[in-house]
Order: C-alpha cells, then structure tokens, then sequence
C-alpha cells in the first residue's frame, strides 16, 4: 500500500501494474483528461498547506495561496521538469518567521524578491550542476527525513480548529481532539487511504486521490458530519494578486536587514527544488534541467514578491501527487495554479466544506509512498559510514531543516571519501638490476593522503639513485605537489639523485624545483590537476 518505493527505482517506474518509460506521454484526449484532473488534485492538496504555511510564517493565508498560484505556474510552465509542482513550503515558512516578526511583511516581500534574484544568478552561473555531487544515501536520508516531516505536519489537524493557530502555528501547543471526534477524524483519514489504494484496482478513469477526497468529501457533506473543514484553517476567498513594490526604504540598511534571509531562502529553496528535480526524475526517467529549474524558481519567487506572495520551491509532497495520478507534462502543474486561483477567486465556500481528514488521508499516503522503506533492510548490508549518513540526514532533516541535512550529509560523506582514499596510497618498492631504488606509488595522492605519501620513503637507509614512479598514482591538487617537492628535496639534501617518472605535464610545469629531476617518457599520462591556479597566482612558487 504505497504510492512509491524510492528504494527499488529502475529504468522504468512502476505504479501498480502500470509502467513509464521515456517516451510514452502522448497528449491524446484521455491524456490530457488526466493532467487536468491530477492538477485539481494537487490544487486540492495545496490548499491545506499552504494556508498553515502561511500562518508558521506569521502572515495572512492569501499571502501563502497567492505564493502557491504564482511560484505553481510560473515553474510549471518554465522549469527544468514536467511533473514537478512548487508552492508555499514549510522549509522557508520557518525561516520567514523571525523576518515577519521583527520587521514586517513587506520586508518579507522584499526578501522576497532579492532571494529570487540570486536564484537566478546561480541557475545563469549553472551552479545547479552541483547537486549531482550529493551522494545516494544523502538522498535517502532526505527522502525519509521529509517523509516524517510530512506526516508531522498532518498531525496538527488532529488538533481542535483555532487552537493550533492560537498557540504558535505549530505541534507544541493546542487542544488535540478526543473522543468522538478523535474517531471520526481516523476514521476517514483510514477510509481515504483504503479508497486511494483500492481506486487503481477498479478503474484508471480518476485519479486515485482525486476519488479519495471526493467520495470522502461527499460522506461528510452528505450526512453532515461535523468534522474540521478547510474553512476551519481559515477562509480562502479573495481577488487577483495585485501587483505590489514592497514598501521598504530602498538604502543600504534595508539590504542588510533583508541579504542574510534572502540568502538563506535561496540556498534551501534551490536545495529542496534540485532534489525534488532528481527524485522525480528518477520517477519519469528524464535528465538534466537544473539550471533551468534555478531560473524558474528565481523567477517565479521575483515575481510573487511583487505580487505580494511569500515566496516558495518545488513540494516533493504535491509532486508525487502529481505524478502518482498520471500527471506527466507541464499541462497538470498549470493546471494546478489555475485550478487553485479559481478557488480563492470563485471556489471558496465549496473548497472550505471538504473535510481535513480527506486531504490528511492523501498526504499519508505520500509519507508511505516517500519513505525509502528497502533502506531500513540495507543499514547492515551497506558501509558503516552510508548506513551512518542515512540516519543522520533523516534526523537531521526532522530536527532542523532540509538544506542543513542535506549540507551535513554531503560534508560527512566527503569526510569519509577522504579518509578512505587517503588510507589507499602505497608504494611498491623494488631494486633494479643497476641498483637503484625504485618507489611504484599506488593510490590517489591529495591533501589527505599527502602525508602518508612523505612518510613512505626511507632516505637515509635509500641508495644514491631513487625512482618514484607515478604509473599507478594520480596528483589531485596543490597538497599532492607539496608532498612530491618536499620528497625531491630531501633525497637531493641527503646528496641522492632521484627521478620522478609518469606525472602529467602540468605536473612538469608546476613541480618548479624539482622539475629538472623529472623523467620524460612516451606513456606519460594525460589528466589534467585540479592546481594550475596555484602556480598562476605564485601558489606555489618559490617551494
């Protein structure tokens, strides 16, 4: 019973008995029926949260549903991959707080604004490549931290309407539910999991969510149950976004108020947005486009901060939504914004009578679908450090937030991929028939293997003539180049020839002094090291 198993992706992603292979969208008349009606589902979802988004950072909701239609159709229509939604998320939500309360809104929407530009400044720059350095078990562990963070934040709709809101926007306080209306709450919550799971195996017509909130929805309405509402939240009625200039003074002041958040919005909205790019990816087999999705969101977040919306990134929540009920091309995403503006400016009063538990039901399912379950079997099976790096990006990611998990995990494990390697360098030591001494260094030779590299060569007891053959070795960086011309020094000190054999010709050129006691041959590899900046700039010269 699940929407998605992350833990078992292949080239094809497999829903049920139904598969996607690249390719296989074609907007037929039944296709196109689809999208429309995954992008109602989404917006049906929206709504929920991006009303309590709106309220974790201190602003009105239509602040937060004006972001969700804006941030929603700008990115579906531009961003580097159909099937991904974006809106109002609970990631930036946290951080707008502190801005909201000590300076006010319209500082917010100028934060706004500035966070996008630099949005866009990174996806011109092509710095959205850099996700790809984010290692698999980072990726599950965000994947299972952000499904408990789902679930989380369906728990404060077991909480009496008001109280939650009353109390701070959050888990700490309010009244929670009991009794009778505790059981109701469950009771459809259970039965909108058990129609989404049923739906696929009786007909494809409806998406399975979109059946769930619907037949729900019609119960609740129909015998007038009193359970909470999404009128309950607040009420979602309002106009167009106008478009609006924040009502800042425009001087140095303001910029420093606003650059700290803006930066930091831009760094977590990127994050969360490249790493819902991948995982959808993963799910509909396409490639490439981070670039493309900075640029969107950068957009996307300039613009709603001029029409007075608080901002957002891609919602990997709203995206398996999407995709779970068919939707494949930019059609469902746009869809979605629209169908969501159509709520705020028409749809109101039908929108607040649909029960919380009904929208609560479909994102359980999420967090079912979103958990990498397969990655609780592989702990034992895979290294001590992955198994490590799982469990604290997962903790991470619940106890502070994504782009902060996301950061320590790749830290850690680039930590651990530098001690690993470091530990690989070793030399094979032989003589040769004319006696002389010959060192086959093997491992990569970087900062973290550079001292152990040093400590491998025993000049005193050496004889006069030393070869140091770098055949099986690769030089990474400056450090590396350090490690071989203290090396060649000391052999020199100690009155002994050395040769240095099969280093790259960019090693020539930036071994300065030891460079004369290189030996060139046919087979000297190509690759090029990470360090020419360092003998450009005077780095390392004059060593």
């Amino acid at each position: 019973m699940a929407f998605f198993d992350f833990s078992s992706m292949s080239t094809k992603t497999r829903f049920g008995d139904f598969s996607v292979a690249p390719g296989d969208v074609k907007l037929t008349p039944g296709q196109i029926k689809t999208e429309l009606l995954s992008g109602l589902t989404v917006a049906l979802a929206l709504v929920p949260e991006a009303v309590a988004f709106a309220f974790v950072a201190g602003v009105h909701p239509l602040v937060g549903l004006y972001a969700a239609f804006m941030v929603g159709l700008i990115t579906a229509l531009f961003g580097g991959r159909p099937g991904m939604i974006s809106g109002a998320t609970g990631a930036l939500a946290v951080v707008m707080v502190a801005l909201v309360a000590q300076h006010g809104v319209e500082y917010l929407f100028a934060t706004v604004v500035l966070m996008g530009l630099l949005q866009i400044f990174a996806g011109v720059m092509q710095w959205g490549k850099f996700i790809r350095l984010v290692p698999h078990p980072v990726m599950l562990g965000f994947v299972n931290g952000l499904a408990i963070v789902i679930f989380l934040a369906q728990l404060t709709q077991f909480k009496v309407p008001g109280t939650a809101e009353a109390s701070g926007h959050g888990m700490a306080g309010g009244d929670w539910l009991t009794g009778t209306p505790l059981a109701m709450m469950l009771g459809l919550v259970g039965l909108t999991m058990l129609i989404i799971w049923a739906a696929p195996r009786i007909t494809r017509a409806i998406p399975a969510p979109l059946a769930g909130i619907g037949i729900v929805a019609a119960i609740v309405i129909g015998f007038g149950l009193d359970v909470p509402r999404v009128g309950d939240l607040a009420s979602i009625e309002g106009g167009l976004p106008a478009f609006h200039i924040p009502m800042v003074p425009l001087n140095w002041e303001t910029f420093e108020i606003i650059l700290p958040y803006a930066v930091i919005l831009a760094a977590i909205g990127l994050i969360e947005s490249l790493l819902t790019l991948n995982l959808v990816g993963d799910l509909t087999n396409q490639r490439g486009g981070a670039s493309q999705e900075c640029i969107a969101q950068g957009v996307a977040n300039t613009a709603t901060g001029f029409f007075g919306g608080m901002g957002g990134c891609a919602m990997i929540g709203q995206s398996m939504i999407n995709v779970k009920s068919g939707g494949r091309t930019r059609i469902a995403g746009v869809a979605a914004a629209l169908f969501l503006l159509a709520f705020i400016l028409v749809g109101s009063s039908v929108i607040e009578l649909i029960p919380l538990a009904a929208l609560v039901g479909v994102m359980f399912m999420v967090v079912i679908g979103t958990f990498a379950w397969n990655s609780l079997k592989i702990l034992r099976k895979v290294p001590l450090t992955d198994a490590f790096v799982i469990i604290l990006v997962t903790v991470v990611t619940v106890m502070e937030d994504l782009a902060v998990a996301v950061v320590v995990g790749v830290i850690v494990s680039a930590l651990a991929y530098a001690w690993n390697n470091a530990r690989r360098i070793h030399a094979k030591a032989y003589e040769t028939p004319e006696g002389a001494r010959v060192y086959q260094v093997q491992g990569p030779l970087f900062f973290g293997s550079a001292s152990g590299f040093v400590e491998m060569f025993d000049v005193e007891n050496d004889p006069s003539e030393v070869i140091v053959d770098f055949a099986d070795s690769r030089v990474v960086d400056q450090s590396a180049l350090q490690a071989i011309e203290a090396v060649a020094l000391k052999y020199e000190d100690a009155g002994k020839r050395v040769q240095l054999r099969h280093l790259t010709h960019d090693c020539h050129r930036l071994l300065t002094k030891a460079g004369h006691l290189i030996v060139d041959s046919d087979d000297d590899p190509d690759y090029e090291i990470a360090t020419d900046y360092g003998v450009r700039t005077g780095i390392l010269g004059g060593h």
